[in-house]
């Protein structure tokens, strides 16, 4: 079942030919956990959607609060008898225009997939990456947001498919490696917890900002919102990826370089308990 504008129907909806977001990808989306009927981390999720509307110039609706949005997600989730749950919420232009839209109001769409564990988890498997160079980042202010133009990210997809690969990383026009391509970066030497700035590019991710807050509050840590160069990257002791659906995803290698993960296990209990107590 899928929400299409508040009404939820079966998974199959009808979207007009002239639809924005598939025409000019003129469109942004947040991606969510819900853990027993509970949107973890709602409010940020929910700031960083109308900033994002904002910035996109969209109206955002007088009912567009948190409450009204929370309700429509949850409906979602009950339609399709779901308590934990992976949602997407997916904003678009209304129909009409070409470049130029006809109007700025707003459209959405909300789906959930069933998760399979209500905490997160760490993976204990082989995960190897390298860089992605066929194309660039940019470093301005829409490579943060959360919109429908993704070719890069599924350019690296495909990328890593051909060479076997679990991930790549994304790099912007100075060369600094920025995000991989499902997730924000972190980097481990020593004490020392390193991750990309916004300004370099980096997706202005939910679980960075709550790594950030939770490691700015760890004495035994250190962290840095610095550059990340791909030789920096090989003589770290670890490097993971983070995103809101798998929490800390550790890399144990890139190219000839072999990564521990004692620091990934010890911040993800920290990020289980965070959220329980939450």
């Amino acid at each position: 079942m899928v929400n299409f504008n508040g009404n939820v129907s079966k998974n199959t909806i009808h979207l007009d030919i002239e639809n924005r977001g598939v025409k000019y990808g003129d469109a942004l989306f947040e991606t969510l956990r819900v853990v027993a009927n509970k949107i973890l981390f709602w409010e940020d999720h929910y700031f960083r959607l109308m900033e994002s509307m904002r910035i996109l110039r969209m109206e955002i609706p007088m009912n567009f609060t948190m409450e009204f949005l929370e309700e429509e997600i949850l409906k979602t989730l009950e339609a399709n008898q779901l308590t934990n749950a992976r949602v997407r919420c997916t904003i678009f232009r209304g129909n009409g225009g070409l470049y130029m839209p006809d109007s700025n109001e707003v459209e959405y769409i909300i789906s959930a997939a069933e998760l399979q564990s209500p905490f997160y988890l760490l993976s204990e498997t082989a995960y190897e990456v390298d860089l992605y160079k066929d194309f660039y980042i940019n470093k301005g202010l829409l490579s943060t947001l959360k919109t429908n133009n993704k070719i890069i990210n599924v350019l690296g997809s495909v990328y890593a498919k051909e060479n076997n690969l679990d991930n790549c990383l994304l790099v912007n026009e100075d060369k600094s490696v920025v995000e991989a391509l499902n997730g924000n970066i972190f980097l481990v030497k020593g004490n020392v917890i390193k991750t990309p700035p916004i300004t370099d590019g980096c997706l202005k991710g939910i679980l960075r900002m709550q790594l950030i807050e939770m490691l700015e509050k760890l004495p035994n840590y250190e962290l840095k919102e610095e550059s990340i160069s791909p030789f920096e990257i090989q003589k770290s002791d670890e490097f993971f990826i983070t995103n809101v659906i798998q929490g800390i995803l550790p890399i144990t290698k890139y190219r000839k370089k072999q990564f521990a993960t004692t620091v990934a296990k010890d911040l993800l209990a920290k990020l289980n308990m965070r959220i329980r107590l939450g």
